[in-house]
């Protein structure tokens, strides 16, 4: 038995009540879209601290992004938020990023001379001859990330900057990964974009890879989360943290209550409109009475990466230029070096230090992520000495981050699944998922956000089909990695 204390939230103004499930950008975007239309979200957040994986970490003063967030976009109501948010917080950052590869450091985007003189004339030779016999013998279906890239790219090319990282990064072979990720995340980028970025530079921003400068909260992406969470306080809504959904209780076509656990108590919300951005399986998973058989053993179906952040404190002002470094060579097992003092240099206690952080792509209750916190940290300094981008002796602290189901994986069984789910959802009519892991989508930022908003319009007699958001805008995350 559990002691049960019934919540109503009451209608404002004759206008809808609504349940939010999560406080990431989705779920936070929602609750203010909310606000601002009168509405009083009341928002549940599973971790004590909002932002999802786009919160900031403070360890010991150092502030440690969870991955490393850009704020791009070119959706318009989207920038304009950020702006009012944060003002003169919300800063701009000329960017630097490069590829480690062979023991060399490649410039990213690219830049021709330095990208011939380390790959050599005669590698440069078979990577042009690659690409321009897949313009003439292209792959005549486009079903995996290998056939995808290298259509765009060549087969010379996709192996030798593609393959490797990507492996990395999702643990299948690329010929597993669906096309459908590649689309998504390198719209608008070939060979040739690139080529003609490094002759010419990129003045429009037309593909995303190839922006030059971003914008970056001063103190960290979790800044600007804690300030939607104020400005929904502010506007009579309500954020609570440490609150775990247990169960959604359904009627017929409907979620009729939301059984809740924090601080040891379960309670049941009764409300009368949920914008979900949980992981998507678990949504299903959590449904009372179940979801009929298929529907569960699509949501079981569903796979997700994990990713370890290893944050280092080094006595050193500035190791290396860069904010992050893809790290593409098999034989270190980090992806991904970022340098937070670059993005920002508020984000270290003192002027002489830094913050950085190894990123770590694994799964969950693997080898890695089993290793003790001590055994992390020790690999992170060594990796850092050995890829030339700090030494070991200046490390004064370290922290992890384990982050559970970051990035929805694009496998052979996923879109099939997904269809199943779409189906079973679209049959609610009081619930709609957002954000990347309420919709399984690789989605950024700023398109997780635009999920929530166009959910909360569509409660106030709006027909928006939020799984089209990032398809028919007008760009996703061109990331070419």
């Amino acid at each position: 038995m559990y002691h049960e204390n019934v919540y109503f939230m009451n209608t404002f103004n004759g206008n809808t009540s609504l349940c939010v499930i999560g406080a990431g950008p989705a779920g936070l975007a929602a609750a203010y879209q909310a606000v601002s239309q009168q509405l009083r979200p009341l928002v549940l957040e599973k971790s004590e601290q909002v932002g999802g994986l786009a919160r900031t970490v403070i360890h010991s003063g150092y502030r440690f992004d969870i991955g490393g967030h850009r704020f791009y976009t070119k959706v318009e109501m989207v920038q304009r938020l950020w702006e009012e948010m944060l003002g003169e917080d919300f800063i701009q950052v000329p960017r630097l990023s490069r590829i480690y590869y062979r023991g060399r450091f490649f410039n990213y985007p690219i830049e021709l001379i330095n990208t011939l003189s380390n790959l050599g004339p005669w590698e440069s030779a078979r990577i042009l001859f690659s690409y321009l016999r897949a313009q003439l013998q292209p792959y005549p279906q486009e079903e995996t990330f290998e056939q995808w890239v290298s259509n765009r790219f060549g087969q010379r090319l996709y192996e030798t900057f593609f393959k490797t990282y990507t492996e990395k990064v999702w643990g299948i072979p690329c010929d597993q990964i669906r096309a459908e990720w590649a689309a998504q995340r390198i719209m608008g980028l070939s060979l040739r974009t690139a080529v003609t970025n490094a002759l010419f530079s990129n003045h429009n921003g037309d593909a995303k890879s190839l922006i030059n400068q971003f914008y970056y909260p001063r103190l960290g992406p979790g800044m600007m989360w804690e300030r939607f969470a104020q400005a929904v306080e502010a506007r009579c809504g309500q954020v609570q943290t440490g609150v775990e959904v247990q169960r959604l209780e359904r009627e017929g076509r409907r979620i009729a209550g939301v059984l809740v656990r924090q601080g040891g108590e379960t309670r049941r919300l009764v409300t009368e409109q949920v914008i979900s951005s949980m992981p998507l399986n678990q949504l299903i998973q959590r449904l009372d009475p179940p979801a009929p058989p298929g529907v569960l053993a699509a949501a079981d179906k569903l796979k997700y990466r994990d990713f370890i952040l290893v944050g280092l404190a080094l006595e050193e002002s500035s190791p290396f230029p860069d904010q992050w470094i893809y790290v593409h060579s098999p034989g270190f097992k980090v992806g991904r070096v970022q340098n937070f003092r670059n993005w920002s240099a508020a984000m270290t206690p003192e002027a002489d230090k830094t913050s950085l952080g190894l990123e770590y792509f694994c799964t969950r209750d693997d080898e890695l992520w089993r290793l003790p916190d001590r055994e992390l940290i020790e690999l992170a300094r060594r990796e850092l000495e050995a890829l030339g981008l700090g030494r070991a002796a200046d490390v004064v602290d370290g922290m992890v981050v384990r982050q559970p189901m970051a990035y929805p994986i694009y496998d052979e069984e996923y879109l099939s699944q997904l269809a199943i789910l779409q189906d079973f959802l679209s049959t609610f009519k009081n619930l709609q998922t957002i954000g990347r892991n309420g919709m399984h989508r690789y989605n950024n930022m700023d398109h997780s956000m635009l999920t929530g908003m166009l959910a909360v319009e569509n409660l106030l007699g709006a027909q928006h089909d939020l799984w089209q958001v990032n398809t028919e805008r007008s760009y996703s995350e061109q990331q070419a990695f």
